[in-house]
């Protein structure tokens, strides 16, 4: 059995980790809307300058070569956009997978214990029911390690994806960023 204490200690613990990623949301929220925000800038301004262009066109043929002009940019700025939204995202997502591997690391330690401790108070001719409980944690606990490397191994293989795509299509790393 926890203690008064070590229930207080652990439901304070659990409130940190709650705010903590709380904050860590409001976090990549906010560089969600900054970026956002940038690039809603940079669009005003690249159409109102566009138009401008547009307006000022004198033939088809000019209008064409206009045309081929202002759509390389826009390729190279969706690229950054998708490659700064991307960071965003893993760097959120890896602060939550942190958290969940802390928290999951401190319950199966609580159950290891408490395992240890009903062991130890289990009366006699109860040694079938305990080794089979133990067995049944261990389980648990192999099936979330093989749970945890395959949302790795997918992770890793997003993201390599994600680069790839990135260096076949390289944008300038100014692209999409506060001036």
């Amino acid at each position: 059995m926890m203690t008064p204490e070590q229930i207080v200690a652990s439901n304070k613990a659990h409130v940190e980790t709650l705010f903590g990623l709380t904050a860590k949301a409001f976090e990549g929220v906010e560089k969600l809307v900054e970026l956002n925000m940038a690039a809603a800038k940079s669009t005003l301004l690249e159409s109102a300058h566009s138009t401008q262009t547009l307006l000022s066109v004198k033939d088809a043929q000019e209008l064409l070569a206009l045309q081929a002009h202002l759509f390389q940019p826009l390729a190279e700025k969706t690229a950054a956009y998708s490659r700064q939204l991307f960071e965003i995202a893993s760097g959120t997502g890896s602060e939550f997978t942190k958290a969940f591997e802390a928290q999951a690391a401190v319950a199966q330690k609580q159950m290891s214990s408490l395992l240890d401790t009903a062991t130890q108070n289990a009366p006699a001719g109860s040694e079938s029911a305990v080794a089979m409980m133990k067995s049944a944690v261990v389980a648990a606990n192999n099936a979330f390690e093989s749970v945890q490397k395959a949302v790795k191994q997918a992770t890793d293989l997003a993201e390599s994806n994600f680069n790839a795509m990135a260096q076949a299509n390289p944008a300038p790393a100014k692209a999409g960023k506060k001036r």
